[in-house]
C-alpha cells in the first residue's frame, strides 16, 4: 500500500491515466470491429473507409502510448492484407 505523500499521489495519477488508456483502446477496438463488419460483409468501399479510420486511430494510439509501435504495424498490415484480398475477390 502506498505510504508515502509522493507514492500516494503516483496512484493517483496511475488511476486517472488506465481511465484514459482504457477508452482510447476502447475506441481502436471500435474502429477494428467496424472495419471487420464490413469485410464480412463483403463492402470493398465500406471496407476501404473503414481501414482508413481504422490505420487513423491505430497510430493515434500507438502515439499516444496506448499501443506499442510494432503492434499496431502488425494489426494495420494484417488489415490491409485482409483489404487487399477482399478486392481481389
Amino acid at each position: 500500500m502506498a505510504n508515502t505523500p509522493g507514492s500516494k499521489k503516483a496512484v493517483r495519477k496511475i488511476e486517472r491515466r488506465t481511465e484514459v488508456n482504457k477508452a482510447r483502446r476502447s475506441r481502436v477496438r471500435t474502429y477494428l470491429r467496424k472495419f471487420d463488419e464490413a469485410v464480412t460483409a463483403g463492402d470493398a468501399t465500406l471496407a476501404k473507409a473503414a481501414f482508413v479510420e481504422a490505420e487513423s486511430e491505430l497510430m493515434r494510439a500507438v502515439s499516444k502510448g496506448v499501443v506499442h509501435k510494432n503492434t499496431g504495424s502488425r494489426k494495420v498490415s494484417r488489415l490491409a492484407a485482409q483489404l487487399k484480398k477482399l478486392a481481389a475477390a
